[in-house]
């Protein structure tokens, strides 16, 4: 802990136009309750979604003054007198819902978002109840941890809890940022044939060596459901994480194929889009909205990590002065992968 009993931490404040600024300011080390653990912070990620709170542009309205990021890992420095999962000098990751623990979600689950209704992880300490950590992958640096609270567990959730993705599914990829890396991944791990779309000739020597078993360019071929159909051999993709939202839902809905299963996780390309029902009746076909996930899927999502030996790939790490920085580097989209924030 610090010597002055202070401690740095990111603040976003509403403006007056919805957007929120980012300033750092010292306040008292926090102290953890009967039931909550102190965190040292060593490292905090950011996702699509923290770019769309600062600018004032998230569909669920955030407080008008917060802690930001819901991502983030570090070590215990301290317990309350009944904590019992968790012992001081355990490397840990926080979960993006505090109180969704397993099983459905409950009505007040999203009020227990980090960085959004509570407090999040760009703090040099946090205390968070010992419920809502998970420990982190074993051989896991801190920045490597701070990558799977949100985009890693959304798309585990994306393709396995919910889309019981199969070895042999064709499984389409859009994009490569934190969700769609991790679905790669995910996918090859597990014998599927992974169909990454980008904009980028250039990410595609990336994506193969991460397990894509095709590519396509969509600048080049706007019209890409039917390459998805050719690359599949007319058949359609089985699983596919869409994560673009109002500009690419209709095209993915066009990829799928019958029995499959679409993941509808975000808003790259515009929030929203129509889900045509009789297209999805005469595939006998599933849709599902996906909000990250609970402590025990993100549980199951370690161990497999854990088995399969899978490391997040990371696209540039800032230091916690340059957390403004970071959010322009997510902004722009041009990152492969997590962007990460080191706190020393």
């Amino acid at each position: 802990m610090t010597s002055s009993g202070k401690q740095r931490r990111c603040l976003l404040i509403r403006q007056a136009d919805g957007t929120y600024q980012l300033t750092i300011e010292e306040s008292a080390l926090p102290e953890p309750a009967e039931r909550e653990v102190l965190v040292r912070v060593r490292a905090a990620s950011l996702n699509r979604r923290d770019v769309y709170i600062i600018r004032g542009q998230y569909p669920m309205q955030p407080r008008p003054k917060l802690v930001p990021l819901s991502d983030g890992a570090g070590e215990v420095v301290g317990c309350g007198s009944a904590v019992t999962r968790f012992k001081v000098g355990d490397r840990v990751a926080a979960c993006f819902f505090q109180r969704w623990i397993g099983g459905r979600p409950s009505a007040d689950t999203h009020s227990s978002a980090l960085g959004g209704q509570l407090d999040g992880m760009l703090s040099e300490y946090v205390c968070l109840s010992e419920g809502g950590l998970v420990s982190a992958p074993e051989g896991y640096s801190f920045e490597e941890a701070a990558t799977l609270p949100c985009a890693a567990v959304t798309a585990w959730n994306g393709l396995v809890t919910r889309g019981r993705m199969q070895p042999g599914d064709h499984i389409l990829i859009l994009g490569t940022g934190g969700v769609a890396i991790f679905g790669l991944q995910f996918a090859a791990a597990a014998g599927g044939r992974p169909i990454v779309i980008t904009s980028s000739d250039a990410k595609f020597a990336r994506v193969k060596q991460l397990g894509a078993a095709s590519t396509i360019n969509y600048s080049k071929i706007p019209q890409w459901s039917d390459a998805v159909r050719a690359a599949t051999g007319g058949v359609g993709a089985h699983q596919i994480l869409e994560v673009g939202g109002l500009g690419t839902l209709q095209q993915s809905l066009a990829s799928l194929a019958a029995g499959g299963h679409i993941a509808l996780i975000g808003g790259l390309a515009g929030f929203g889009g129509d889900i045509p029902a009789m297209a999805l009746l005469h595939a006998n076909a599933t849709a599902s909205g996906i909000y990250v996930g609970s402590r025990a899927n993100f549980q199951a999502m370690n161990a497999f990590i854990e088995r399969h030996r899978i490391r997040p790939v990371i696209d540039r790490v800032f230091e916690f002065e340059d957390a403004a920085a970071a959010y322009e580097h997510v902004e722009a989209g041009r990152h492969f992968g997590k962007v990460v924030i080191r706190l020393r």
